[in-house]
């Protein structure tokens, strides 16, 4: 697919928007959170593409993480204007001085911020992700490419729609905002932008990633799968661990910061039985390894508790599932973490100090966690705004990736005349 046209257009509205001022970006946000909330009926209704022959097996399609990823309602609506909101009214992350210095001939370096200048990002049935996307790149001073999937086609069209009506009634270009076709052509066109495309972000599973990465020819920033862990210390809160895990699992199961596995010491399987007792009401099924099975077997639903294999650990499972993993000492959990985490979020269920100071310093991942659910990883809820992932790699970024992630940095020399001998 020939796309490089469509690609040059969004380089040269990324052009004009690093010379737009920031009041005028901030007014088309905010514009643009009303938009969506008076194009609310037109956005929600837009027709979702579901297989409903795999889905349905005759549960409700709440009990289906893809249905959960596709669908905006009116609620979620509202939410993502309150977060198109807060965005306008952060701090702009251009044009701050990073470092400077006058060297002794007089000449003055200057490093600041700017905007990559095209950014790609390319996702699955997560619609709600355009919204973010179009938001933090706006206000960061990146036009953007989308490329979403198949599913979430209908749904992508009306919120783009929509995007570049706001852009078009303010005076900006609407390549600003561009959305590609849902088809694999035009992610290969993508992954090979050479030129044109200063950087690209996948978000969705594990197998998204590792395809976007392992062809891409142009930078990619990985937004990795979240498998996330939360250990249950010897010396941890029963009633906390509950809630925790209760909410880490059952809040959004279809998100990356979701519970994958529940790492309990020895001490406390007796506890086990109260620590998962509100999910059965969630019909979450746990997979557990033999020592936690033998606790659970008669004291947790049987038709939802099955015994662990290999594949039910370093699984993310984005669904009513998840594993137990029992272990003797913290240093076991950890060592169990490293082999299986994607170094996304994890979390500790400690009074114990020293345990949680061990834990943290010794957990590699982008987001570690004391007595804290790890779906708190969001860049709304790290005070950053919307987010555009979360990035698993140590290179340029690592965890929510908001405002100051999407920028780089230049140089500049002024001078009176100065040369070089």
């Amino acid at each position: 697919m020939e796309l490089n046209e469509t690609f040059n257009k969004a380089v040269e509205a990324s052009r004009a928007l690093n010379l737009t001022d920031v009041s005028r970006i901030d007014a088309v946000l905010l514009a643009l959170a009303d938009a969506a909330e008076a194009k609310m009926e037109f956005i929600t209704k837009a027709k979702v593409r579901i297989h409903y022959e795999v889905m349905g097996q005759g549960r409700p399609l709440v009990f289906f993480p893809m249905y959960d990823r596709l669908m905006l309602t009116p609620e979620r609506i509202r939410g993502i204007a309150a977060d198109i909101r807060n965005v306008a009214s952060l701090p702009s992350p251009l044009g701050r001085v990073l470092d400077e210095v006058v060297r002794p001939n007089g000449m003055k370096i200057t490093k600041i911020s700017v905007p990559f200048g095209v950014i790609g990002v390319i996702y699955e049935a997560r619609p709600n992700v355009s919204f973010d996307v179009v938001s933090l790149c706006l206000k960061s001073g990146n036009a953007c490419v989308l490329k979403g999937g198949h599913d979430a086609g209908y749904s992508n069209e009306a919120i783009v729609k929509v995007i570049r009506e706001v852009l078009q009634a303010h005076g900006m270009d609407e390549h600003t905002v561009t959305l590609l076709p849902a088809d694999r052509a035009a992610t290969a066109a993508l992954l090979g932008a050479v030129g044109y495309i200063d950087l690209l972000i996948p978000r969705g599973s594990k197998g998204l990633i590792d395809y976007v990465r392992d062809n891409a020819r142009i930078p990619v920033i990985e937004t990795g799968a979240g498998i996330c862990h939360t250990y249950f210390d010897a010396a941890g809160d029963r009633a906390k661990c509950a809630d925790i895990v209760f909410n880490a699992k059952t809040r959004r199961v279809s998100v990356c910061n979701a519970l994958d596995c529940l790492i309990v010491h020895r001490d406390r399987l007796g506890d086990l039985p109260a620590v998962c007792g509100r999910l059965a009401a969630k019909e979450v099924v746990i997979y557990a390894d033999s020592d936690a099975y033998a606790v659970l077997d008669g004291r947790y639903p049987a038709r939802l508790l099955e015994r662990a294999t290999a594949e039910s650990f370093g699984t993310e499972f984005l669904s009513y599932k998840m594993s137990i993993r029992t272990v003797s000492s913290l240093d076991e959990a950890i060592a169990h973490i490293t082999r299986y985490s994607s170094k996304h979020s994890e979390a500790i269920i400690s009074e114990n100090p020293a345990a949680v100071r061990l834990f943290q310093q010794s957990v590699d991942a982008a987001c570690v966690y004391a007595n804290v659910s790890t779906a708190f990883t969001d860049g709304a809820q790290f005070g950053l705004g919307a987010e555009i992932g979360i990035s698993t790699q140590k290179l340029h970024a690592r965890g929510p990736m908001a405002l100051r992630e999407l920028t780089s940095y230049k140089y500049l020399i002024n001078g009176n005349g100065q040369t070089r001998a």
